[in-house]
């Protein structure tokens, strides 16, 4: 028997997203291709592979036992065929996209550029914001690194923790709040605006005050933490940002940063890709390029 590569290739990408339609989008190909190429797996293995299930397609029990194996072998195999060539950033033409928060690519993405193209400078970099729900663009192919504040649960996505930060409270300096120490109850007294890319009034900082029976007067939201701070810089509204993704921001509209007067855990920053790209050396070196920008905000440890 005769194997073509491209149907394990296929087999994988059709385990993964559980459908031809995605599978197709993975393997830049068309649908009714994806589905002439399932009928060749099916004739090769003898398994439907999938069977319909109402509107959805379960993955049989054989697809489901062989899933993880076909997976390893892909990997292996992109593993040692990235072997043959060496990364040549002189030469490297390549398009980067990182979906990030609007904080992390405030704070580095200038700085991330020209690291990057001090080495590589034909590369381009592509940021995006955080997407409102999940996703599946590092699936998909469309986002080669996600950076956030949640870990992966699905087999297939690689991640890495690459940093922390912690909430501080923004204000002007004129503030009546500004000049002594700020208690929960002084916080929660006052008017606020936070960051909500879905114009949400409330955060888990309210939960924190309701344990406390406290609660805050949301006067509004704002969809970065950019336009959040011009907020606290132009009234009296508090607001709660990182405070080193932020830093640069805060000194550039003056405003005073004090500590948080309740206990809301760490920020942790989290690098996703696709497992598919663990083999690719120019990825892995995206990857050391985000950790050493990221390291100059950040702490590895509690803080």
């Amino acid at each position: 028997m005769q194997l073509d590569l491209n149907l394990l290739l296929a087999l994988d990408a059709l385990l993964e997203e559980g459908s031809v339609g995605g599978a197709a989008r993975r393997m830049h190909v068309t649908s009714p291709a994806m589905s002439r190429t399932l009928g060749r797996i099916r004739d090769l293995t003898g398994d439907a592979i999938f069977v319909r299930t109402g509107r959805d397609m379960t993955p049989t029990p054989y697809a489901l036992a062989v899933r993880d194996e076909v997976h390893a072998i892909v990997l292996r195999t992109q593993a040692v065929l990235a072997q043959r060539d060496a990364l040549d950033l002189s030469r490297l033409e390549r398009v980067f996209t990182l979906q990030c928060h609007d904080a992390i690519a405030t704070a580095i993405g200038a700085r991330l550029l020209a690291r990057m193209r001090q080495a590589a400078p034909r590369v381009t970099l592509r940021l995006l914001a955080e997407a409102p729900t999940d996703t599946s663009d590092l699936r998909q192919g469309n986002v080669d690194l996600e950076l956030g504040a949640t870990t992966p649960s699905h087999r297939d996505i690689a991640h890495q923790v690459l940093g922390q930060d912690r909430l501080v409270v923004a204000l002007h300096a004129r503030h009546a709040l500004a000049g002594r120490k700020l208690t929960a109850r002084a916080y929660a007294d006052a008017e606020h605006v936070i960051v909500s890319r879905r114009g949400r009034l409330r955060d888990p900082v309210d939960d924190v005050l309701a344990a406390q029976g406290l609660s805050r007067r949301v006067a509004a939201s704002a969809p970065t933490s950019a336009a959040a701070l011009r907020f606290a810089s132009e009234t009296d509204l508090l607001v709660a940002v990182p405070e080193r993704m932020c830093s640069d921001m805060l000194k550039a509209l003056r405003l005073k940063s004090l500590p948080m007067p309740v206990s809301v855990p760490a920020l942790r920053i989290v690098a996703a890709w696709h497992r598919r790209h663990e083999p690719d050396r120019a990825h892995g070196w995206l990857r050391q390029q985000v950790q050493a920008v990221l390291a100059e905000f950040t702490t590895a440890g509690p803080l």
